[in-house]
Order: structure tokens, then sequence, then C-alpha cells
């Protein structure tokens, strides 16, 4: 079993910075993922890292303005926000890929098996 627990997250203007953490406790993982989700919308893809981090992939509206990262050593992975814009207000969870797939990332939610809880972003105009 895998505990993802998220930090970071809160209030900030459009334009400003933010950066969530997740650590993780059990086993290695696999591909790691980030996630959000809007009031009233569907839970959306974000950004992913390969399990070695080489590889990362984000969804087009965050490209150039977030970063994920990862750190095996410590069983981390950060997803680095700037440029923030009230769009980006949402529920964030990151989420470990299910063990075993040969994949280095994947944007759908049913190919990972942990998942945190979620820090607030709440971006104000």
């Amino acid at each position: 079993q895998v505990q993802l627990v998220e930090s970071g997250g809160g209030l900030v203007q459009a334009g400003g910075s933010l950066r969530l953490s997740c650590a993780a406790a059990g086993r290695s993982l696999n591909f790691m993922g980030w996630f959000r989700q809007a009031p009233g919308e569907e839970r959306e893809f974000v950004a992913a890292i390969s399990r070695n981090g080489d590889n990362t992939y984000y969804t087009t509206s965050v490209k150039a303005r977030f970063t994920i990262i990862r750190d095996n050593a410590k069983n981390t992975v950060a997803l680095q926000m700037s440029s923030l814009k009230p769009e980006d207000t949402a529920v964030y969870s990151c989420a470990a890929g299910r063990p075993g797939r040969l994949y280095s990332f994947s944007d759908r939610a049913d190919e990972y098996a942990y998942w945190g809880q979620g820090p607030q972003v709440t971006v104000s105009s």
C-alpha cells in the first residue's frame, strides 16, 4: 500500500506562484502525476513524470507555467506553478501510477492506483 500526503497550496493572486509537494510512504513508485478538480468540473490531468524523472508530460493549458519534478531518494514529487491564473483554481491531487505499468506516464486517471487528498489552490484575479 502507498500513502500520499500533499502539502502546499493556498490563496495567491493571479500571476503569482505556488509549490505543491507530495510525499509518498510505502513501496517504490511508478510514474507520478498531478490532477485537479474545480467545483462542478470533471477531474483534469495536469502533469506527469516518469519513474526515473527523465520524461515529463503536461496538459496544454499549463505548459511553460508548471513544472513537475521528483526526488526518488526522498520519495517526493512536486508541482511548481507559476504565472497562475484564476482558471487554475481547483483541488490538486497527486497520484502514483499502477505498479507494473510499463509506460513512462499517463494522463488517464484510471492508470493511477494511489491518490492523495489534495490541497486547495485558489487564484484570485
